[in-house]
């Protein structure tokens, strides 16, 4: 545990509505103030260098960037933000470095494990329930929660199976991978601990001409999602704040 020193929140939107309310969620739900943390926005210069020794651990958020697109049709920035991070798994992963990757952060650190990544099992917006394997009813962050819980996603990649020497501690029907570690303290969620209906209706006016959904079911997805309640995971996003910061 690093007490004395900040958590580093690494986000990927450009959008400054859906950034904006990313952060305020990873804030509130885990438990943080503002000077819990240092947030870096690179969405458009990649990511700076990072002394993993500055940091208590790492947390990255959702983007809009598939992993899975064709490199000729990657923008210049996705392909730096990509490029910066395989460099930096090589450290957190040597360092078993505790780190938190959502979403974005499951798709970035699977490619990195050598992981197939395709839209096979893209899901909608929305809430999704899954189940804990028995090495997630086991693990540290996961350890006494129910077998199966709530939680809001939406994705148009995952990962095809589980990532070569990862664990996977998390799975549903419509989708095999939703989450897994790496070591003991490398962390990746399909779905966003951090989300709510607020936060979720902010990404749905967002990105809905960005292929998530039809752009005439915007309505509907945000009147569906007002009703989902997701405590689980969210107390998960807390035990990793608490794990590693205190």
């Amino acid at each position: 545990m690093r007490a004395d020193k900040p958590i580093l929140l690494i986000q990927l939107r450009p959008e400054d509505a859906a950034v904006n309310s990313e952060y305020e969620a990873m804030l509130r739900y885990g438990g943080l103030s503002e000077d819990d943390v240092v947030r870096a926005r690179v969405e458009r210069t990649g990511l700076p260098r990072i002394e993993l020794e500055d940091y208590a651990s790492i947390i990255v958020g959702g983007s809009p960037f598939d992993v899975s697109t064709a490199e000729n049709a990657k923008s210049a920035v996705q392909k730096k933000i990509e490029s910066d991070f395989m460099e930096l798994f090589e450290r957190v992963v040597a360092a078993d470095f505790p780190f938190l990757g959502a979403c974005s952060g499951n798709g970035l650190l699977g490619k990195f494990c050598g992981a197939p990544i395709s839209t096979r099992y893209a899901e909608p917006v929305g809430g999704a329930d899954i189940t804990l394997t028995e090495e997630g009813k086991r693990d540290p962050l996961l350890k006494g929660f129910p077998s199966s819980f709530r939680v809001l996603l939406g994705h148009k990649e995952a990962c095809d199976e589980v990532p070569p020497g990862a664990v996977l501690l998390a799975f549903s029907e419509a989708c095999p991978v939703q989450m897994f570690r790496l070591g003991n303290n490398v962390y990746a969620t399909q779905f966003h601990p951090e989300g709510d209906p607020d936060g979720f209706i902010v990404r749905i006016n967002t990105y809905k001409r960005y292929g998530y959904f039809p752009p005439e079911t915007a309505e509907e997805l945000a009147a569906a999602v007002v009703n989902e309640d997701t405590p689980v995971p969210k107390r998960m996003l807390a035990r990793f704040v608490r794990r590693y910061r205190g």
